[in-house]
C-alpha cells in the first residue's frame, strides 16, 4: 500500500524548505545537534493534529469555516513573528550564540510543534496529498490514512535530523565569527517574518 510514488512525493514535500526546516536549522546552528534533534521531533509531532483532522474529517470543517481558519492562521502569524523577535533579541530562543546552558529539550520541541499546529494550511494540504494514494476501499480507508501519515512523519523526522546535523556541523565555524552570527540572526528573523507574512495572505 506504501508505493514508491507516495514515498517519492512525500520525500520531495519534506525536503522542500519550510518553517520547520528553518526552525531546525536555527536550533542546529544556535544550540547544536541535541537541540536540532528536539526541534525535529517537535516539528514532527506538530503534524499529528493535522493528520487526525484529515482522518476524522475535521479538515473540511476548517476549510469551510473562514472564522475558524482565520483564528488559527493569525495565531500562527503572531507566533512566527514572536520567533522572528526571538532571533534578534539578546537571549532569544532562536538566537545563534555561544552558550553552555542547555535549554530543556521539551521547550524546544514544544516550539517546533506549535509552528506546525498553528498552520491551518497543513490540514488542507494533507487532505489533498493523502487520498490519491488510498486503495479506494472504505473499510480500510482510516487505517490506510494512519499508515500513510505515520510514514510521512517518519520521513519528516529523518530529513529534519539530517538538516539539523548539517547545521550543527557548521556551528563551530559560525561561532568563530561575530559577523556571521549577527548575519544569521538577522537572516532567521527576516525569514520568520516573511513566513508570517505569507501565512497571513493565505486563504481558506
Amino acid at each position: 500500500m506504501i508505493t514508491a510514488s507516495f514515498l517519492l512525493t512525500a520525500f520531495v514535500v519534506v525536503l522542500a524548505p519550510g518553517t520547520g526546516v528553518v526552525y531546525t536549522l536555527a536550533l542546529g546552528l544556535g544550540r547544536g545537534r541535541r537541540a536540532a534533534g528536539w526541534a525535529a521531533l517537535g516539528c514532527t509531532l506538530g503534524i499529528v493534529p493535522h493528520l487526525l483532522a484529515v482522518t476524522l474529517g475535521l479538515a473540511a470543517v476548517l476549510h469551510s469555516s473562514a472564522l475558524l481558519f482565520n483564528l488559527v492562521k493569525f495565531a500562527g502569524v503572531a507566533y512566527l513573528l514572536w520567533l522572528a523577535w526571538g532571533a534578534l533579541r539578546d537571549g532569544g530562543a532562536l538566537q545563534v550564540r555561544a552558550e553552555t546552558t542547555a535549554e530543556p529539550g521539551w521547550r524546544i520541541a514544544r516550539r517546533g510543534a506549535l509552528i506546525n499546529i498553528l498552520n491551518p494550511k497543513l490540514s488542507i494540504f494533507f487532505l489533498a496529498l493523502l487520498p490519491p494514494f488510498l486503495s479506494g476501499n472504505p473499510a480500510t480507508a482510516t487505517a490506510e490514512m494512519v499508515l500513510l501519515g505515520a510514514v510521512f512523519m517518519a520521513l519528516t523526522f529523518a530529513v529534519f535530523l539530517v538538516y539539523g546535523a548539517f547545521a550543527a556541523q557548521a556551528r563551530d565555524w559560525v561561532l568563530g565569527s561575530a559577523r556571521a552570527m549577527a548575519w544569521l540572526n538577522r537572516s532567521f528573523a527576516a525569514v520568520f517574518a516573511l513566513l508570517a507574512g505569507r501565512l497571513a495572505l493565505e486563504r481558506a
